[in-house]
């Protein structure tokens, strides 16, 4: 191995592996102080140097130069070449890892090769990725040989290999479809400000316009909804929401909310919670299936969001007011002032701030932790209240379940006979009428059963 040979191998493996030259120069040393080694005992101390312009092989033991020839000759030749190998499997290693580390939070395309269980192995142009089961969209299936679209979500060294976890539940996907899909958002005229998602269900997109001649959410939305369509069949049909984002919590959650009408906003900024009030007509809306839409409006804004209507504050205030007078060491004047402040419960005045207490009523710290610990021991006894009425709650759903159960199994086997079949106009059964004397009008007979003539029942 001449000069000239090193300087070759190093520069073909820097242009095949992308590997860099300085990592190929340290694994050919350490691969040559491996092979020495062998030959002068391993307690040796050995030190070889390559010159990185003229690749001439220098080394020394136990401060001894050697002849260059013995150095790569057949001696190193021979012993290295294992170690070269490994050394240089570890440099690819480390290239591929720091590559795509770079890369976590962005976008890749690949085909799926093969599943492996509920995983899907995706092979990328440099690398093989694994897609898990818990990183796919709930309800999606994938194809072997399809493409797919996924952001890399981990990256770890494994012996040899690097292996890449991909992701498709990340925010981040819909992040880089939205830049994919709108020029406005690589321009930087647009900008997705705020991002909340539930995969394969819905996500928020909270967006502004640095240029107000550009509609941010018309932008968004595209030509008769192109270019939402585009992204949403991406996600296999998951609903977004493109919501117009606001520096004020009282306008941008009123919009992170919609399609739900908002009356109010009132902003608790102690506990860092928004009550919103809207109308009862609007309440099922604004909280959204299983609390999905203020769910998603919370983690949008960053507020804990508390949907209610007028009635409902109206009765959680005089609620709070009278829970928290009965504290000792708790003035009326107190109770409100903390009500106003949006404690409405035992457990929010657990987590006071004790400081924030003690500057409201003007207590003392002994008063002050008092308090509080007295609001912990109720917000305890409330949870334990909450617990076993949830208890009894399934307790009954599932005896009404076995006796349903029961009287449908009667009813299949003839033991229990089904009711008679009302007549479709209202009237009384035929059944009924078959003890009635031909001249009684029934229908008389049944005003005299409920206790009054006809007209009395009518003006009743």
């Amino acid at each position: 191995m001449n000069p000239n040979e090193i300087l070759r191998i190093v520069d073909a493996i820097h242009r095949d592996k992308n590997i860099n030259k300085e990592i190929v120069f340290e694994g050919i040393e350490a691969a040559l102080v491996s092979a020495l080694k062998k030959h002068y005992g391993e307690e040796a101390e050995i030190i070889v140097a390559i010159d990185r312009q003229t690749g001439n092989v220098s080394a020394t033991c136990d401060g001894e130069v050697l002849p260059s020839e013995e150095v790569v000759g057949r001696i190193g030749a021979q012993t290295a070449k294992q170690v070269m190998i490994q050394k240089i499997r570890e440099a690819e290693r480390d290239a591929l890892y720091d590559e795509y580390t770079e890369q976590i939070g962005d976008m890749v395309s690949g085909v799926i090769h093969r599943y492996e269980g509920a995983a899907a192995t995706v092979a990328l142009p440099n690398v093989e990725a694994i897609l898990p089961r818990s990183e796919q969209i709930p309800g999606e299936t994938h194809h072997v040989n399809e493409r797919v679209r996924a952001t890399v979500f981990e990256v770890r060294k494994s012996g040899s290999r690097v292996k890449v976890i991909l992701s498709r539940t990340r925010p981040q996907l819909v992040q880089r479809l939205f830049e994919q899909e709108i020029p406005e958002i690589i321009d930087g005229v647009i900008e997705v400000r705020a991002m909340a998602r539930e995969p394969g269900y819905r996500s928020k997109v909270a967006v502004s316009s640095s240029d107000a001649r550009v509609d941010c959410v018309g932008a968004c939305v595209g030509v008769r909804g192109n270019r939402i369509k585009n992204i949403v069949d991406e996600l296999g049909g998951e609903r977004i929401d493109i919501v117009r984002w606001d520096d004020n919590l009282e306008v941008l959650i009123p919009n992170a909310l919609q399609p739900a009408e908002v009356e109010q906003v009132i902003l608790c900024k102690m506990l860092g919670r928004a009550i919103v009030l809207v109308r009862e007509d609007q309440l099922s809306l604004a909280i959204g299936r299983r609390g999905q839409n203020v769910r998603l409006a919370s983690k949008l804004s960053g507020w804990d969001i508390e949907i209610m209507t007028q009635d409902e504050l109206a009765e959680s205030i005089d609620r709070a007011v009278t829970g928290f007078s009965q504290l000792e060491g708790m003035t009326v004047d107190l109770a409100e002032r903390l009500v106003e402040e949006g404690f409405l419960s035992y457990d929010d005045l657990s987590v006071i701030e004790p400081d924030a207490l003690m500057a409201i009523g003007e207590l003392s710290e002994e008063e002050v932790d008092k308090i509080v610990a007295q609001a912990e021991d109720k917000a305890m006894e409330a949870e334990a209240a909450a617990q076993e009425a949830r208890r009894k709650k399934r307790e009954e759903d599932r005896i009404a379940a076995i006796e349903a159960e029961h009287v449908a199994a009667d009813i299949a086997a003839g033991r229990i006979p089904t009711a008679p079949t009302a007549p479709v106009d209202g009237g009384i059964a035929d059944a009924d009428l078959a003890d009635v004397p031909d001249e009684v009008d029934p229908i008389e007979s049944a005003v005299e059963n409920m206790g009054g003539t006809e007209s009395e029942g009518s003006a009743s």
